[in-house]
């Protein structure tokens, strides 16, 4: 059991004093008196400044104690976490005192018997002190469960008094009635919070109850038996699509260099998604079995799903471009470039497929115009001349894609950035992650995103920019090479449709404003030059490449 001198004898007093809270609570409800309200209210004083206390403590401990660890570190910011929950629940219970002068008669509330809701929330408030210095995961868990519990306790009473308040009688003290079972029902959120921080300071990283419990079952599936306070479930990255990822490993210390590099990726979210990933991962292991990970296990839950897969060795292409000397770069290049080149010429389906490059700009103008408001053009005149509105310029280019159509269709990545790229160097060989978009379309949209996955890097030192304007050219180059040979004549004009949406919607992740107006600018360069070309041959279209160059 780790302590902390001071801090642990201050962390035991709130949770007494809370735990006294709710109890006199309860009591004052029974049987209301004008001394049981005095003794609630002037503690409550005492409970802020206790926090406050801890607080300090917590803040002074971490920036002025350099000898601690990760570990030690986590669990004193679990410490100010749960003690700002606790600090919090107090307070609900000195609102749930106030509420009861509102009632007409003070024995009212008694109607909807509130025992239950003390029996839960004492038991787990009990349950704190030894879920976070025996490092109990059950009990930690348990305490997570009161929120569930007082939901439904809410939801009952709130049914009840609705149905009576139709009878029209009692209405302010139904209002009351609801008001304090209401203040009940955030003490469960707040018992939430402190459950997950008691599991953050097992775990070592922040993560919801459902995403634990999605984990839990997800490592049982795949035949994980060994207790949970083993793991190690660190955080590797936050996706733009919203699914959490994080690497499970076994937490033994001596581990080889060998056994540490293996492990599992937990990936969480929303349902739909971590299906299609899965779907995708299969189909993609059916054709080429080395590029994509193995899955582990998978598991559904309401609205929610899990996958464990096979963690990668190696680097991911940005770290490879940004870090790695020429040589290693150029020979990543030359593996991506034929791995690339196998994967669309196996999976090419000589049929026309239908782009929807413009259509995938409109879909997403919600993000970008959040982030940057100012990337919306309204119709403009100086004299005879005219300036689009961004609506009609996008309506108009959507209709002349119509048009066009791609000679065959590849089983593309989906999100081709250079990030969902991994170089194992030790391998010779590439491998594609984050697959959930993965689908039979123009290979022209994972190029784009490619290109300007590289050109949108914010780095703008001239020898960073250097390095990523060599590696555009050369795939740029592959891209016109790999088109010459499989007859697909029209592919510059699909690839400035395809850049301008990569450019367009680029931008609402990009909070550098300069930064992110070259990219808006450069995809309205090229709707207005697909929009001039209305009526041309599309065969004869030339690419402006400069556009891809920063």
């Amino acid at each position: 059991m780790m302590t902390f001198e001071g801090l642990d004898e201050n962390f035991k007093f709130i949770v007494y004093e809370v735990e006294n809270q709710a109890r006199s609570t309860q009591r004052f409800m029974d049987a209301p008196s004008r001394k049981r309200y005095a003794k609630i209210t002037s503690r409550d004083d005492y409970i802020d400044n206790l926090k406050t206390i801890i607080e300090n403590k917590c803040y002074s401990r971490i920036h002025a104690d350099r000898s601690l660890d990760k570990r030690a570190l986590n669990k004193i910011r679990a410490i100010q976490v749960i003690c700002v929950n606790l600090e919090k629940i107090a307070d609900y219970f000195v609102n749930i005192v106030k509420q009861m002068q509102y009632l007409d008669d003070q024995s009212f509330v008694q109607r909807y018997d509130y025992t239950e809701v003390f029996e839960i929330m004492l038991s787990r408030l009990e349950a704190i002190l030894d879920a976070y210095h025996d490092e109990d995961m059950s009990k930690a868990l348990y305490i997570c469960k009161a929120e569930p519990m007082l939901d439904d306790v809410y939801k009952v009473r709130f049914d009840r008094v609705m149905n009576e308040m139709g009878m029209g009688r009692d209405a302010q003290s139904l209002v009351t009635v609801l008001f304090i079972f209401r203040y009940f029902e955030r003490v469960g959120d707040a018992l939430l919070n402190i459950g997950e921080a008691v599991i953050f300071s097992l775990l070592g990283e922040r993560i919801k109850i459902e995403q634990f419990e999605a984990l839990q079952q997800t490592l049982t599936k795949s035949g994980f038996s060994d207790s949970f306070s083993d793991i190690d479930f660190s955080a590797i990255w936050g996706t733009r699509s919203g699914c959490r990822i994080g690497k499970v490993e076994p937490r033994e210390a001596e581990l080889t260099a060998e056994e540490k590099k293996q492990g599992s990726i937990y990936k969480e979210g929303n349902l739909e998604k971590i299906r299609k990933e899965r779907e995708s991962i299969q189909r993609w292991k059916q054709l080429f079995p080395h590029l994509v990970a193995d899955i582990y296990g998978f598991h559904e839950d309401a609205d929610k799903g899990s996958m464990l897969v096979e963690f990668l060795n190696g680097c991911t292409l940005d770290e490879v471009i940004l870090s790695g000397d020429d040589e290693l770069v150029r020979n990543a290049l030359f593996i991506l470039e034929n791995t690339v080149l196998e994967t669309w010429s196996t999976t090419m389906v000589r049929l026309p497929v239908k782009t929807n490059y413009i259509r995938q700009i409109q879909s997403r103008l919600e993000g970008v115009l959040q982030t940057h408001p100012e990337f919306w053009r309204d119709p403009k005149s100086l004299g005879p001349s005219e300036v689009r509105s961004t609506e009609a310029l996008l309506s108009a280019c959507a209709d002349i894609e119509d048009e066009l159509e791609a000679p065959f269709s590849v089983f593309i990545h989906g999100d081709f950035n250079i990030n969902n790229v991994v170089y194992n160097h030790e391998a010779q060989q590439i491998h594609y992650i984050d697959l959930y978009r993965s689908r039979d379309f123009d290979y022209v949209q994972d190029a784009s995103v490619f290109l300007v996955s590289n050109f949108r890097v914010p780095l703008f030192d001239s020898d960073h920019r250097k390095r990523i304007n060599s590696v555009i050219r050369q795939f740029y180059g592959f891209i016109l090479e790999f088109a010459q040979r499989h007859e697909d004549p029209t592919v510059q004009a699909r690839l400035a449709f395809a850049l301008a949406r990569s450019f367009y919607t680029s931008t609402r992740f990009e909070l550098n404003f300069k930064f992110a107006k070259e990219m808006y600018n450069r995809s309205m360069f090229l709707l207005e030059k697909i929009h001039q070309y209305r009526g041309g041959d599309w065969e004869l279209f030339s690419l402006p490449e400069d556009v891809l160059y920063y």
